[in-house]
């Protein structure tokens, strides 16, 4: 629709000084406006409406990672042992965002967890489950109530990449009332297969004529290889963000690692592993240490991204840019479980952080990460607009499905464990390099986080959209339509905020209220 007949005036420049407006980021943050250095959170802040010129699904989200991997959402799971594995990875992957994979596991297991992502990224599954014609109608229900289907390849002995001799499907189970029949009196002899070699488009044509569920790909020899399912279909279509190399389109995935010397072997089992970016993880990212390690990785893996922080100041941010970052995460001590500035005194509020490290970085075009605080989509368009290119989420995707972890009832909620990596819990399984440097053995652990719980979110195929829908409104609210925008308008001081009184936030919540349900999408 034409809308060029409506015509919009300019506020004079008297009224807006006043702050008719509201103020400009300069205004609220710099030191000449703010002589007391107050430091800002999310919460004190709130942005002034703009003029809106276009529809909501007109909002480009679309930012950058690092200063090579751009997503469609700007959107990252945070490296925690109750939070990114690799079904987040490829989740957040698959909705447009990326997972960082935790280091609280062994090389070995956290460089498995990459490749689960990288393999997944051509519908192609190379590890599937099988079974033997000696395991039972038994073993093929147990398998549907843990992982959620009942299509096998049963080979000789059961496992990957040995001779496929038959198929059991629902189908064939259905009518089946004895759980110990075994499955070489009802699995089907004549499956169709590929052949190892085959494209993924020549591997859908056969599955499309067949008709049939899965495909097993076998090699010469009739060894199974790898596995297809028609649902890998519709990926292209159901998830046409995706985050992928532009390549081979392999799903793009991240993971974390400390700065011990050991850690430099886990860099490398990652990097073999097809790992996209590395977040080196720590508290107070300002240090000899990570310093070193951004340094050996940058020569090292010269075509792998590296993320560095926790920062929160322009000093630290100016050493790690010097260092050779290609992002910077900012936050410390601002999570939902995280107590380091309870404990330790340090940090800063993460609106003041993302703020002024972003303002600072982008004279190096490095983006950055705001990491923690978030606990709304509001946050999240606040963060992006105060200059962050992604935010990086914990406990709002520790309840979703895709997250580590089994399900509870109590008080009956649905809730799902969370716990920082600075508790004794997470410290206990190898997590206190986060928050200790150098090879000094540690004969106190001084918790910087808390366990507990958090409630159900569902799956992230709903929860992702939500995401980006709300933050699409408030970007739209605000007046611009990409994130660019915005921080132009940011820079330049078209961007109000104003800051919010204590009886103002309360006023901006639900309130007056005997009751109240809130659903969120």
């Amino acid at each position: 629709m034409d809308w060029s007949h409506i015509k919009v005036s300019t506020l004079d420049e008297a009224t807006r000084d006043e702050g008719g407006d509201g103020r400009s980021a300069k205004d609220v943050f710099h030191a000449s406006s703010n002589p007391g250095c107050v430091a800002f959170t999310y919460e004190d802040i709130i942005l002034m409406p703009g003029h809106i010129s276009f529809p909501v699904h007109e909002v480009d989200l679309t930012s950058n990672l690092t200063k090579k991997i751009k997503l469609k959402a700007p959107f990252v799971s945070s490296p925690m042992d109750t939070v990114t594995e690799s079904n987040m990875a490829i989740n957040m992957a698959l909705q447009g965002g990326i997972g960082i994979i935790h280091s609280n596991l062994s090389i070995e297991e956290q460089a498995s967890e990459v490749n689960k992502v990288k393999k997944y990224k051509n519908g192609f599954i190379t590890d599937p489950v099988c079974l033997s014609p000696d395991h039972t109608v038994g073993d093929v229900v147990e398998i549907k109530k843990t992982l959620g289907y009942s299509g096998i390849p049963i080979t000789a002995d059961g496992k990957i990449g040995s001779k496929l001799v038959g198929f059991v499907s629902a189908r064939d189970i259905d009518f089946i009332d004895e759980p110990t029949t075994p499955l070489s009196t009802v699995m089907t002899t004549d499956v169709t297969t590929g052949k190892e070699g085959c494209s993924l488009e020549e591997a859908n044509q056969i599955l499309r004529g067949s008709k049939k569920g899965k495909l097993p790909i076998i090699d010469e020899s009739g060894n199974i290889v790898s596995l297809i399912a028609r649902t890998d279909l519709h990926k292209a279509r159901d998830y046409p963000n995706a985050s992928r190399e532009q390549k081979n389109k392999q799903l793009l995935v991240g993971a974390s690692i400390g700065t011990r010397p050991n850690d430099k072997d886990r860099a490398s089992a990652l990097v073999e592993a097809g790992v996209d970016v590395i977040v080196i993880d720590s508290s107070q990212g300002d240090s000899i240490f990570q310093l070193d390690m951004v340094q050996y990785l940058k020569k090292t893996f010269p075509t792998v991204e590296v993320i560095g922080g926790n920062c929160v100041s322009c000093s630290q941010a100016l050493h790690l840019i010097e260092a050779g970052v290609d992002g910077l995460r900012v936050g410390m001590g601002i999570g939902s479980i995280c107590t380091t500035q309870e404990v330790c005194a340090v940090g800063r509020a993460q609106g003041s952080a993302v703020y002024h490290v972003g303002r600072f970085a982008r004279k190096f075009g490095v983006p950055i990460l705001a990491d923690g605080g978030i606990q709304s989509t509001g946050h999240i368009t606040k963060a992006l607009c105060l200059g962050a290119s992604c935010v990086m989420m914990g406990s709002m995707l520790a309840g979703t499905e895709e997250a580590p972890g089994e399900y509870f009832f109590q008080d009956g909620v649905r809730l799902k464990r969370y716990r920082g990596m600075g508790s004794i819990e997470a410290m206990s399984k190898g997590s206190e390099k986060r928050y200790v440097w150098g090879d000094d053995a540690i004969q106190v652990k001084v918790a910087q986080g808390v366990s507990g719980s958090v409630v159900d979110k569902g799956t992230l195929r709903r929860y992702i959209p939500y995401l980006c829908q709300g933050v699409r409104h408030g970007m739209q609210d605000a007046g611009v339509s990409s994130l660019e925008m915005a921080w132009e308008r940011l820079y330049d001081g078209n961007l109000r905020f104003e800051i919010r009184s204590p009886a103002a936030q309360r006023e901006g919540g639900v309130h007056s209220l005997h009751n109240y349900s809130k659903r969120l999408y």
